[in-house]
């Protein structure tokens, strides 16, 4: 149902204009009215960004960032039972008026201490009514309901509420960098992690040991995960929020960022009937996202896919997904060793931990099955010498490994505020880009920072990538144990391997980042 609009101008805008069909409002200029202020909730506002400007005979006007949110505008006339009308505005203002005007009215809405509010600090003792009238106070709601939303607008990857000695910080990470958001007041901290508590379906009367909860919110329409840690400080408990994206599991191997030719490398990699095939790199660095790219490109009806993971972060339609619960002794390779026995044709480890999830790993690939799993190391040639150093005896890593994908994350220029660059010398000559030619060259770009990157220059990230195939030499080399360097200088020198650094030249070259974004996370690597 739809709020009948009327049709007449309002006077707000003498400074409008037509644009979409909308009128266009200068936030600039107009400056909301405390009458419509007052009309709207601020959790309703904050949630769907809609911006109440002034009241016109008798139809609240609002300003939204988009087209798309006049049904938000319609939902609001519905809750506060009066006719609205939308008008467009920059969603960068949009946003910037909507946390000023309504986080600020949160936090002068928390009672003080001298008000008798129970929102002060806790410690082991507080009484668990307490904590859940803390918990309760609409402030606190709207707070926590805040900072999902914004992470969810913003992003992020990771939430991060962090109690010190005198304040609370908020931090959000960003296209893998962390960003403080805000600083709620301390007296604020315990309601906030009783909260969250709540909301992931933890303990609240205990804060002397680590917990671990899952959350799922609705945020502007799209279903959210959000994977929650909560440990003890010396200044109170600190909470770590995972936000799992439904939409960033389901790309697509195109969708990853990989250059032609290592993604047909790559498919035939992952075409063949059985071996182990490994994704490298750090925490963060994509390899899960990789991993179910590459299970949905090979899933098919006559296809039996089993996973072992910790935990399990998305949900694959036609995959069977095993989470592992330790503290009942179902580890990585208890499950392993059960979904063997499931007929399985691919299998799809978490993590290789220890030697001897990787035994079962490998003999699960000798006896006939594909096995996906991920390594922590430096470089693809490096999961060699990892799972020789596990204990695996290297004939069963020769006879069962086809390869191995190292990845990165860098963030990627904004697309909107980027312009030609010319980077220092020395930048470029630890790049390998030596030579005279280089420095001023047209390819370098670099984003000087906007409201659509919150003035960082990046908005967004791209994978560099490095393949290792797994050829008779390197089978060899395995059995001799010889140094991973050994391996990646035959890989590079026979099979024209592009290490992590060289992939992110191309990508500095093609304008797409910037020196220092390739340099940051791949500074161990040579060309």
């Amino acid at each position: 149902m739809s709020i009948s609009i009327p049709t007449e101008s309002i006077s707000i805008p003498n400074h409008a204009v037509l644009k979409d069909g909308f009128e266009w409002v200068d936030l600039e200029i107009v400056k909301p009215t405390e009458e419509a202020i007052q009309l709207s909730p601020g959790d309703f506002a904050l949630k769907n960004q809609v911006l109440p400007l002034a009241v016109e005979n008798g139809v609240l006007v609002a300003a939204i960032g988009a087209p798309e949110a006049l049904v938000a505008v319609d939902e609001l006339g519905l809750l506060i039972r009066m006719p609205t009308r939308a008008v467009l505005a920059s969603p960068a203002f949009v946003r910037e008026k909507i946390e000023e005007i309504f986080l600020e009215r949160i936090l002068a809405g928390l009672p003080g201490e001298s008000d008798g509010s129970t929102l002060l600090d806790a410690d082991e003792t507080t009484d668990l009514a307490d904590l859940q009238k803390m918990a309760g106070e609409t402030a606190v709601i709207q707070m926590v309901n805040l900072i999902f939303a914004q992470a969810v607008r913003d992003s992020a990857s990771d939430i991060h509420v962090e109690p010190y000695d005198r304040d609370v910080h908020v931090r959000y990470r960003v296209d893998g960098m962390l960003r403080e958001v805000m600083t709620p007041p301390k007296r604020m901290h315990a309601a906030i992690i009783s909260r969250i508590k709540i909301l992931g379906e933890m303990n609240i009367a205990e804060r002397r040991l680590p917990q671990d909860g899952r959350i799922k919110i609705v945020i502007a329409g799209r279903p959210i995960d959000v994977r929650v840690s909560i440990v003890p400080t010396v200044y109170g408990e600190r909470a770590v929020m995972r936000i799992l994206d439904k939409n960033t599991a389901m790309l697509g191997l195109e969708e990853l960022g990989m250059r032609s030719d290592t993604l047909a490398k790559y498919r035939q990699m992952i075409s063949l009937p059985y071996g182990v095939i490994l994704a490298t790199g750090p925490t963060g660095s994509g390899k899960s996202t990789s991993l179910y790219a590459s299970l949905r490109e090979i899933w098919s009806p006559t296809t039996n896919i089993l996973t072992v993971e910790d935990p399990v972060e998305y949900q694959l339609p036609g995959i069977g997904q095993i989470p592992i619960r330790p503290a009942i002794g179902l580890t990585f390779a208890n499950g392993l060793r059960s979904i063997v026995r499931q007929d399985p044709d691919v299998i799809m480890v978490g993590e290789i931990r220890d030697q001897e999830t990787a035994d079962i790993a490998i003999n699960a690939a000798l006896t006939g099955h594909l096995v996906f799993s991920t390594l922590h190391t430096n470089d693809a040639p490096g999961a060699v010498t990892r799972l020789l150093d596990m204990g695996v005896e290297p004939y069963l890593v020769a006879s069962s490994l086809i390869g191995a994908i190292a990845q990165r994350l860098v963030r990627r220029n904004c697309v909107f505020c980027s312009e030609p660059d010319s980077p220092k010398p020395e930048m470029l000559e630890a790049l390998g880009l030596t030579g005279n030619e280089w420095v001023g060259a047209a390819p370098f770009r670099r984003g000087r920072g906007c409201d659509r990157c919150q003035h960082s220059g990046y908005k967004g990230r791209v994978g560099l990538y490095e393949l290792f195939t797994i050829d008779e030499t390197i089978r060899r080399l395995t059995v001799a144990r010889s140094s991973s360097n050994d391996m990646k200088d035959h890989a590079v020198q026979t099979h024209g391997m592009r290490t992590l650094l060289g992939d992110g030249v191309i990508a500095v070259l093609e304008g797409k980042t910037t020196p220092e974004e390739v340099l940051r996370v791949c500074r161990r690597e040579t060309v």
